[in-house]
């Protein structure tokens, strides 16, 4: 069975992502077909990119690049909740982003987006990093208003027909997950 993360975007506090996160962690267990976990990036205390050299050549230095690139490996797929700011993705998620590199390649990928214009900016800025990680990822992607669907710009409370656009999502990850391994497979008997 395959194994998908659910990926937090920021750090700071009063972050938002964590309710998006645990949501999307219930509808995911709701809806089956893999074996899901949340993966916070605050709990790995990345700072700005400190390692010496290019995360492809996974010459890691440092504990907190080993431990989280040791927890990244680990899943067949993705889901990341990015919230959209200043038109992009969050920093804090670029960051952890940038850490990896083989951890993460060919495997599949699907977003949540939120913000002001659904998170729409955010999910576009973040398949060109997905790409460069040489991560498959979805067509179909969650998305959610700060108007429509948070209370107060800060409690999250889906509309249903917001909520409804995650599954196709995962339809898509999990047919892609599993399409990835034998991609996976396949690299490293050639290799």
């Amino acid at each position: 069975m395959s194994k998908i993360a659910i990926v937090t975007g920021p750090t700071r506090p009063g972050r938002v992502n964590q309710s998006v996160a645990h949501w999307v962690l219930a509808k995911a267990e709701e809806f089956g077909g893999a074996d899901y976990e949340l993966v916070d990036i605050v709990d790995f205390n990345l700072p700005m990119l400190d390692e010496p050299f290019p995360a492809a050549y996974q010459n890691y230095q440092n504990e907190h690049t080993k431990a989280f690139a040791a927890k990244m490996s680990e899943f067949d797929g993705y889901i990341f909740n990015v919230g959209e700011y200043n038109h992009s993705v969050q920093p804090a998620l670029a960051n952890a982003l940038s850490y990896l590199n083989a951890e993460l390649n060919n495997k599949a990928a699907g977003m949540v987006g939120y913000g002001s214009a659904m998170g729409s900016r955010a999910v576009e800025h973040l398949r060109g990093i997905l790409s460069e990680l040489q991560l498959a990822h979805v067509q179909k992607t969650g998305m959610f208003s700060l108007f429509t669907d948070f209370e107060n710009f800060s409690t999250f409370a889906p509309t249903e027909q917001s909520a409804g656009s995650v599954q196709p999502m995962f339809e898509q990850l999990l047919a892609w997950s599993k399409a990835m391994a034998t991609v996976r497979d396949s690299a490293s008997v050639n290799a």
